[in-house]
C-alpha cells in the first residue's frame, strides 16, 4: 500500500502514520524525520534546511526529490509506504508521478486531515507547554510565529494538491479535530474504500455483433417500387438470343395462328 498524508503542520499526521504502519506493516518516509537526521548530523543540506525550518520556509525541492528518490529504492519501502511531509507542492507531485510510473506503482490513496487553523494554534500552545512540562527540549518549529509562517506557507503552497489529487480520484478526506480514535477509524474506513474499489474486477463491454446487420422495415409503397424495379433491371439483364418465357408462349400462339391460315396442299 502507497499513500499520501496530506494537512497542515500539527494536524497529527505523524500519529496517524504510525497507526498505518502498525496496521499495514509499510514504513513510513517522513521528510521531516530525514532533515531533521541531516540537521542533526551536521551535513551541509542538514545545516541548510535547519535555517530553512527555523524560518517556517520550506526545504527546496531538488533536496526533497532527491531524498525521498532515494529512500524509496531501499528494501524496507517495495511493500509499501506512507509520505508524510511529501509531496508538499504541485511540482514536487508530478515529479513523484513520474518517479512512480518510472517503477511501474501508481498511490492508493491520497489521505487529507482537514483541520481548523485557530485550533491548531491553540493546539500547538498546549504541546509546547507538555513539552516544558516534561522538561524536554522544543523543536525550531514549536512556536506559534513559526506556526503562522508555516500555516501560510501550508495554503500558498501545498493546499492545491487537495484538487490536484481529488481530479485523479485517489483523494480522501477525514477531519481532523475529531478525537484521535475516531481519526484513526475514518482514515481506515476510506482506505477499505480505496483497497475494494481497485480490487473490483473491470468488467468487459460485450463484443457487438457484427455477421447480421440489422432489417429495416420498409413501407409497402416503397416495396412495391422497389420490385417493379427489380424486375425490370432483370429483364435488361437477360441475355441477348434467349427468350423469357412469357415471349416464347406469344410466339407458339402466334405460330399456330399463321399455320392455320394456310391452304390445304400447300
Amino acid at each position: 500500500m502507497r499513500l499520501i498524508l496530506l494537512g497542515p503542520p500539527g494536524a497529527g499526521k505523524g500519529t496517524q502514520a504510525q497507526h498505518l504502519v502498525a496496521k499495514y506493516g509499510i514504513v513510513q518516509l517522513s521528510t521531516g524525520d530525514m532533515l531533521r537526521s541531516a540537521v542533526k548530523a551536521g551535513t551541509p543540506v542538514g545545516l541548510q534546511a535547519q535555517e530553512i525550518m527555523a524560518r517556517g520556509g520550506l526545504v527546496p525541492d531538488d533536496v526533497v526529490v532527491r531524498i525521498v528518490a532515494q529512500r524509496i529504492e531501499q528494501p524496507d519501502a517495495r511493500k509499501g509506504f506512507i509520505l508524510d511531509g511529501f509531496p508538499r507542492t504541485v511540482p514536487q507531485a508530478t515529479a513523484l508521478d513520474r518517479m512512480l510510473a518510472e517503477r511501474k506503482i501508481g498511490l492508493d490513496a491520497a489521505i487529507e486531515i482537514r483541520v481548523n487553523e485557530e485550533a491548531l494554534l491553540k493546539r500547538i500552545e498546549s504541546r509546547i507547554a507538555q513539552t516544558g512540562a516534561r522538561g524536554e527540549a522544543l523543536r525550531d518549529d514549536d512556536n506559534p510565529q513559526v506556526l503562522h509562517r508555516r500555516l501560510a506557507a501550508y495554503r500558498e503552497q501545498t493546499a492545491p494538491l487537495v484538487a490536484y489529487y481529488s481530479l485523479q480520484g485517489v483523494l480522501h478526506t477525514v477531519n481532523g479535530m475529531a478525537p484521535i480514535p475516531e481519526v484513526t477509524k475514518a482514515i481506515d474506513k476510506e482506505l477499505t474504500k480505496a483497497l475494494a474499489s481497485k480490487a473490483a474486477p473491470v468488467l468487459a463491454k460485450p463484443a457487438k455483433n457484427t455477421s447480421r446487420k440489422p432489417t429495416k422495415r420498409v413501407p409497402k409503397k416503397a416495396a412495391k417500387k422497389s420490385s417493379k424495379k427489380s424486375a425490370k433491371k432483370a429483364r435488361k439483364a437477360a441475355p441477348l438470343g434467349k427468350k423469357s418465357k412469357p415471349k416464347a408462349a406469344g410466339s407458339k400462339r402466334k405460330s399456330k395462328r399463321r399455320t392455320g391460315k394456310q391452304k390445304p396442299g400447300r
